[in-house]
């Protein structure tokens, strides 16, 4: 396959690396982009992440906490310039949208289509209803929202504990309203490590294996699980360093505000929202 000019722009704009490395590499891959964004991790090389995936769409997030904080809605709309997203008439349409969210358990997408295009007509420029959810309290606990960048993030959380008196509590209000906060700017992406699929585990050591490629297998075996190591404690919620204070994890600030209250903190779901992306 021919290497062309424009495939290693492509790969360049996704990693953030030089030219003469996205050649090699597609040289390599022979064309094949994905294995050669993987030839270049076996390498060591830094990716800075696809600039694919964060393709730069505006719009706004909204979210609503609702019944005693029993329950809570979170939607995604998005339209073509930042200009109409910071527009009165479609921040309302969004308000208009999350209160329809409430009512549906759905996709608000099909629920509001009618909607959507009599205000497109309106507007004069392309709205999409993105994505929506809706959560309810299973048993004990508190549905949360935190919306971060005038819109730009959001986040929806439950956090379950054993008594119900224990949601009243100014520590538990506390420890939920930091959680949403940690999930804005950390960006997990599971909650627990089971929840991470064997195959990207697997996909995961075999590149670090390639990395330390030369080692005896003993080496090999435990810098490759230092590395999982860390790569869970990134992508893992409960594993991360909480951001108030990195020293510790998100699951042992839920401990210790656990053990204030006398009760069992855990955090059963969370979703998180990034405009466009």
């Amino acid at each position: 396959m021919e290497i062309t000019a424009s495939l290693v722009k492509e790969l360049r704009d996704e990693t953030n690396l030089g030219m003469m490395e996205c050649k090699r590499a597609l040289q390599e891959a022979g064309g094949d982009k994905e294995k050669a964004v993987r030839l270049l991790r076996e390498r060591g090389l830094a990716i800075a992440g696809k600039k694919a995936e964060r393709v730069a769409k505006e719009g706004r997030i909204a979210a609503d906490i609702y019944d005693n904080g029993k329950t809570g809605v979170m939607i995604e709309v998005n339209c073509e310039t930042d200009f109409v997203a910071k527009n009165e008439n479609f921040q309302g349409f969004v308000a208009t949208l999350l209160a329809h969210a409430k009512g549906i358990d759905g996709s608000l997408a099909e629920a509001a289509k009618d909607q959507v295009v009599a205000k497109i007509a309106e507007i004069g420029e392309n709205i999409i209803v993105r994505r929506n959810v809706k959560y309810s309290v299973q048993g004990n606990g508190a549905i949360a929202g935190y919306i971060h960048l005038g819109g730009k993030v959001g986040v929806l959380l439950e956090v379950g504990c054993d008594k119900a008196e224990t949601i009243q509590a100014d520590a538990f209000k506390e420890a939920v309203k930091d959680v949403t906060l940690h999930i804005a700017a950390a960006n997990p992406q599971f909650l627990n490590r089971a929840d991470v699929a064997p195959e990207v585990i697997a996909a995961e050591r075999e590149i670090y294996a390639k990395q330390v490629e030369g080692k005896p297998a003993n080496i090999v075996d435990k810098i490759v699980d230092g590395k999982l190591e860390k790569f869970y404690s990134t992508i893992v919620l409960v594993e991360q360093g909480f951001v108030k204070d990195p020293d510790h994890t998100v699951a042992d600030m839920l401990a210790a505000k656990g053990k204030e209250l006398g009760d069992n903190l855990v955090i059963r779901r969370f979703t998180r929202y990034q405009v466009g992306v």
